[in-house]
């Protein structure tokens, strides 16, 4: 089973940069960087729940499980 962190397409479709994003939640670039890289092996879910309600999106809109 793989998971995927769908935020970088979430940011497109939003019109918002990475380090909007950076910026609206207080999180450093470096972590949105990681979390639209295709390489994140790890997340806090505080992290999750933060973006999810910076964007108003839900948890499912944000990661996708193959």
């Amino acid at each position: 089973m793989a998971v995927y962190i769908k935020l970088r397409q979430i940011l497109e479709q939003k019109g918002i940069s990475q380090r909007e994003l950076a910026r609206m939640t207080g999180l450093r670039a470096s972590t949105i960087n990681h979390l639209c890289s295709e390489k994140v092996d790890r997340v806090y879910l505080e992290t999750l729940e933060l973006i999810c309600k910076t964007l108003n999106i839900r948890i499912e809109d944000l990661i996708e499980i193959e």
